[in-house]
């Protein structure tokens, strides 16, 4: 019997010399500057970037206090060409939080102090950035996600973006249209942190080959608008302690924005022994301090948002280049954690890479070979050394908070070494303390259901639901689930006894819940993906690596403001 025919469906391709994937900081950054460097040259490119939220801008989220050196490279004179920018730093200060009280540190930690930074929303600045592109001659196509590289061999030829019109049990609706290959010389990544498709490309070609495995935090923030008055623009302070244990690193941060905005949020690192660990409980419960809360008192939240961070620093930077690609920004792990910054980074290594590119494209050369000379770069660039001054930083605290800080007391005089020249780490999730295991005894059935650290209140805290209608998420609910459980077994089964089903408590916006099953005697995982924020959370700390983070259809999640 011979095989039945294998219909593929007829796609669009789009050819250009470079696609850029990703409308933050990195991607944007890389595009104009490599179509500022080929009109000085008087080449004639074709450059794409695909971003997959329905506007540049929708899925942009951080902190943010930025280091504008990038910018002023990229942008010379920005600051007098209406990039939208909430403001200089004016005053900062570090303080200690207990339950009920708040102590200003003497001093604040050198690389905390932020001089010339600038208060910045990304999703303001991304938005003026892509259209500085536009008219730098990049073709911008917001909603359409990355859903797959193309490759010919080991060489990246390209991207295929998602299809659209698929419902929920992957047939094809009325409005189908297949996604779209975009052919390239090059392509550069800059899809964020944990980006699916550098982590396709780092899986399937090795480029993690020597490295620290890389470790994450989860930032959850909101932005209010307060009266009048009550907090300066301007202002920025970090925190240290309350409501995070001596096991978790982490840390909360308030920036004065303009417009009496308050830039209100907590980080929590995801390598906790703590397999209940709740970022979003954790922050709900840093808002009932009685100064954060008398903040927000009476205030109006304006929106909500969540994001992993890469925090692995230097030794977890994969190779970030292959035939026909380079990696930038969050998505070859560019944070700098003792400054708590990524932003410029961001846009130094999208220059960096659209340097090497030009290069590459003049010489006809688009290999792994050619583009090496982009790390060559990096590595000897103010960001590259920022990076490796802080090489060792964030692996420490694995040890604990009193650990930590004992090793990155002696990188500060050693220039990052430390104790030794290169501290190795382990992955979030073989962090986590098996309760099965532990000593307690293996439990006779599943937990409880775990109480809220916090009893959420509706005016200054809120459950997760409520928050995710605050950033504004929207997905086309008939289409198949973004979020891949390749075994949901182990969660009914092995997962509750050995975890807990942590994914319950570490996503942020309800997506994972564990409800009655047929028989009414067990539990089974429901997965409420229309509820995602895009933060990767999943994707990191699944305890089992088998949630998978995909793209939904274009367009789809949160729609960020002033975050």
């Amino acid at each position: 019997m011979s095989e039945p025919e294998v219909v593929l469906e007829p796609r669009e391709v789009l050819e250009v010399d470079v696609c850029v994937v990703g409308g933050g900081p990195a991607g944007l950054a890389a595009a104009i500057h490599l179509a500022r460097l080929a009109k000085a040259d008087g080449e004639a490119l074709t450059i794409a970037l695909i971003e997959k939220g329905a506007e540049v801008g929708d899925h942009a989220i951080s902190g943010a206090v930025m280091d504008p050196a990038a910018l002023d490279a990229l942008i010379p004179g920005w600051r007098g060409k209406g990039a939208p920018v909430e403001g200089p730093v004016t005053q900062e200060g570090m303080l200690f939080l207990t339950a009920s009280s708040r102590h200003r540190l003497p001093w604040v930690p050198k690389p905390l102090h932020h001089g010339d930074g600038v208060i910045v929303s990304l999703g303001k600045l991304t938005p003026w950035l892509a259209g500085l592109a536009e008219q730098d001659g990049v073709d911008v196509l917001a909603g359409f996600p990355g859903a797959h590289l193309l490759f010919d061999g080991t060489r990246v030829r390209g991207v295929r973006t998602g299809d659209k019109g698929i419902d929920r049990n992957g047939q094809k609706r009325p409005n189908f249209e297949p996604g779209v290959d975009v052919v390239a010389r090059c392509t550069i990544l800059a899809d964020g942190v944990r980006g699916n498709l550098t982590k396709e490309a780092v899986t399937r070609l090795g480029l993690d080959a020597g490295c620290n495995p890389q470790i994450y935090a989860t930032g959850v923030k909101e932005v209010w608008k307060l009266p009048e008055g009550r907090f300066p623009q301007g202002t920025v302070y970090h925190t240290l302690g309350w409501p995070l244990d001596f096991h978790t690193f982490g840390g909360g941060f308030l920036y004065g924005m303009s417009g009496g905005l308050l830039s209100l949020g907590l980080v929590v690192g995801l390598d906790s022994p703590d397999p209940s660990v709740d970022p979003h409980g954790l922050f709900t419960k840093f808002k009932t301090h009685p100064w954060v809360r008398g903040l927000i008192e009476g205030a109006e939240i304006v929106s909500y948002g969540a994001k992993a961070i890469p925090e692995g620093g230097y030794w977890a930077i994969p190779k970030p280049f292959a035939d026909g690609l380079l990696i930038a920004g969050d998505a070859a792990g560019l944070v700098n954690v003792p400054r708590l910054k990524g932003i410029h980074l961001a846009i130094a290594s999208g220059m960096l890479a659209a340097e090497t590119l030009r290069d590459a494209l003049r010489a006809g050369d688009t290999s792994g070979a050619a583009l090496g000379a982009y790390w060559s770069r990096l590595d000897a660039s103010p960001a590259g050394r920022e990076m490796y001054l802080s090489r060792n930083f964030r692996q420490a605290y694995q040890k604990g908070l009193v650990a930590g800080s004992f090793h990155y007391a002696l990188q500060l005089v050693t220039g990052g070494r430390g104790v030794r020249a290169r501290y190795t780490a382990l992955p979030d999730y073989a962090e986590k303390r098996n309760i099965a295991t532990d000593g307690a005894g293996v439990p006779s059935g599943p937990p409880p259901p775990r109480r809220e650290i916090v009893r959420p209140d509706g005016r200054a805290t809120f459950d997760r639901v409520t928050d995710v209608f605050h950033s504004g998420t929207k997905h086309e609910e008939n289409q198949p689930a973004h979020l891949l459980v390749h075994d949901p077994e182990i969660c009914r089964t092995r997962c509750v006894v050995e975890f807990g089903n942590p994914c319950q408590y570490f996503c942020p916006a309800a997506v994972y819940e564990m409800v009655p099953d047929e028989s009414g005697t067990g539990r089974k995982l429901q997965i409420n993906f229309a509820n995602c924020v895009h933060c990767k959370t999943c994707d990191i700390l699944d305890p089992y690596q088998i949630i998978t983070w995909t793209t939904p259809e274009g367009g789809g999640g949160p729609r960020y403001r002033n975050l």
